[in-house]
């Protein structure tokens, strides 16, 4: 028996073994700690009233796993006899695979931190909807800021000659590149200033009107009503006069036509059958009511205008359309002349 003691004794005393023996103990404190652990966070989650804490679980649930085999295996790679060079390479990838481990579950933490805080718009007033792209993005660039610094450390690069350089490049990347930077800042501005929003209606001065399909970094998709897509650079945005039809306290929209009746027309009548017209069109909302306004006597008609709202800004050519042939039709049903221009041309006999 002291024997057989005495032979595990030096068997166990092997390096191999020792190292075998603490990866084999990290993953079953790994398994503990992802099963313990997570049944007591979830006992105490179910006492509060929110949702976060489940999420906050289910983001660091496997970094933490992974996390103490990573330690494991940290420890057993030093207690192995291996040349320096083999050692560092084998502890560099360890700690390259914990930080890059940890980088996702930053980012994961960050969004649901943003997501979190955007929805108490009443006690974090720098935080809305509206802005939490641009923070989301600026958070993980930050995350993956350190991540880098990290990662050179971790493999024993040296940092002030890298900053060194990168200001260099980063000068001369900067004057090849200013059109993109300029679009980057644009697009910051937009999600900052934000006058406009996914699925808003827009209208820029150089004519382009469409849906809003994707606010970028470096660009902005709408979508026309021909159901074409157009990519515009962030940069002409930002300099542009936007028109936002959807915008204002609600997303309808006001249109309005003219339309001209023969003089001697029964004013009050024209005004009853115009609203008609207006009511019975496809499209056109009941609240707020159609209005019917006489705007000028014309030089061949009594001059109307028939304003009336829709639902959204997408139904505008339909609606006109909708609208104009309700007005037709009605002014014929009830033998309302719609003039056309006269001229009278006399010719002198020599």
């Amino acid at each position: 028996m002291p024997e057989l003691l005495q032979r595990a004794s030096a068997w166990f005393e092997s390096p191999y073994v020792q190292a075998a023996s603490v990866v084999l103990l990290a993953v079953v404190v790994a398994k503990f700690v992802e099963v313990v652990v997570s049944s007591l966070v979830r006992r105490l989650s179910q006492r509060t009233k929110t949702d976060v804490d489940d999420h906050m679980l289910e983001v660091l649930q496997r970094p933490v796993f992974l996390s103490v085999i990573l330690v494991g295996l940290y420890v057993a790679f030093n207690l192995l006899p291996l040349v320096p060079r083999v050692r560092f390479i084998g502890v560099g990838v360890l700690k390259t695979l914990s930080i890059l481990l940890w980088t996702g579950a930053g980012f994961n933490l960050a969004s649901l931190f943003l997501t979190v805080l955007s929805r108490l718009a009443d006690r974090v007033t720098w935080l809305e909807q509206r802005t939490l792209p641009l923070f989301d993005n600026l958070a993980k660039l930050l995350i993956l800021g350190v991540a880098s610094y990290f990662l050179l450390l971790s493999w024993d690069i040296n940092i002030s000659a890298w900053l060194a350089s990168a200001s260099v490049i980063g000068l001369v990347l900067g004057f090849a590149a200013k059109d993109t930077i300029a679009n980057l800042f644009g697009g910051v501005f937009i999600m900052a200033d934000a006058p406009y929003k996914l699925g808003d209606f827009i209208v820029l001065d150089s004519g382009e009107r469409g849906r809003v399909r994707q606010i970028g970094l470096r660009s902005t998709r709408i979508l026309t009503r021909d159901d074409v897509e157009i990519t515009i650079p962030n940069a002409i945005i930002a300099n542009a006069k936007i028109t936002n039809e959807s915008g204002g306290p609600w997303e309808k929209q006001r249109i309005r036509t003219t339309v001209g009746v023969a003089y001697g027309s029964d004013i009050d009548r024209v005004h009853a059958v115009l609203q008609e017209a207006a009511l019975g069109a496809e499209h056109v909302s009941k609240t707020p009511q159609p209005r019917v306004r006489f705007r000028e006597f014309g030089d061949s008609a009594l001059t109307f205008q028939v304003m009336c709202w829709i639902e959204q800004p997408a139904l505008h050519g339909s609606a006109l359309d909708a609208l104009n042939t309700s007005i037709y039709k009605k002014l014929n049903e009830n033998h309302i002349e719609i003039p056309f221009p006269q001229r009278d041309v006399h010719v002198l006999p020599r």
